[in-house]
């Protein structure tokens, strides 16, 4: 189980932020920012990559009980204006405005600190599965972001975005060559970029 030792080693309360959808073809990038209570710590907390889905719908629903939850999202058009990488700090700026106390201290998940935060940051690579606040964030935002793809499946039902959360999987391209781009298909991603200018020809 990971510990607060990372937490513990600065000022207090610290907040640990993650991600969830740099990578799909469709769909909001999800950032969370997460308070432990030290005394409070739920057990089996990892990242979220490597737990079960049921386990991190566990783990979410614990955490809302226990933890300062903040959560912020970057639409698609902002990722296709903005690009991913400002999108995604956008996201982690949005979530840390949404906790209902300001940290003192934050630890993000990577190898960077997005810019104007607003807060004494550090970035820990590989930190989902090495920070508790990290790994907590990293499962609040995956739960967040997969719930909030299988309700747009429900609206784009051929996509199967409830079961890829928008990933360029084979079914997903399959799709997209039979249905066409949605409005919530990046078209700053190349492979729908690739598409649309294949169809406009």
């Amino acid at each position: 189980m990971l510990d607060f030792s990372a937490e513990r080693a600065g000022a207090l309360p610290c907040a640990g932020v993650d991600e969830a959808g740099r990578g799909p073809w469709a769909g909001p990038v999800v950032a969370a920012a997460v308070v432990l209570d030290p005394g409070r710590l739920p057990q089996g907390l990892g990242d979220s990559k490597k737990l079960t889905a049921a386990r991190r719908v566990s783990l979410f629903e614990v955490l809302g009980a226990c933890a300062e939850i903040g959560v912020g999202r970057a639409e698609v058009d902002e990722i296709d204006s903005l690009g991913i990488l400002r999108a995604n700090d956008l996201a982690m700026r949005r979530a840390l405005a949404a906790l209902p106390l300001a940290p003192a201290r934050v630890l993000i998940d990577g190898n960077r600190v997005p810019p104007q935060l607003g807060f004494p940051a550090e970035a820990i690579v590989r930190g989902d599965g090495a920070v508790a606040s990290i790994a907590a964030a990293s499962i609040i935002a995956k739960v967040t972001r997969d719930r909030i793809m299988a309700e747009h499946a429900i609206e784009f039902p051929q996509y199967g975005w409830e079961r890829n959360a928008g990933y360029g999987t084979a079914a997903h391209r399959a799709a997209l060559a039979q249905h066409g781009v949605t409005p919530l298909h990046r078209r700053s991603f190349a492979p729908i970029h690739k598409m649309l200018c294949e169809g406009s020809t």
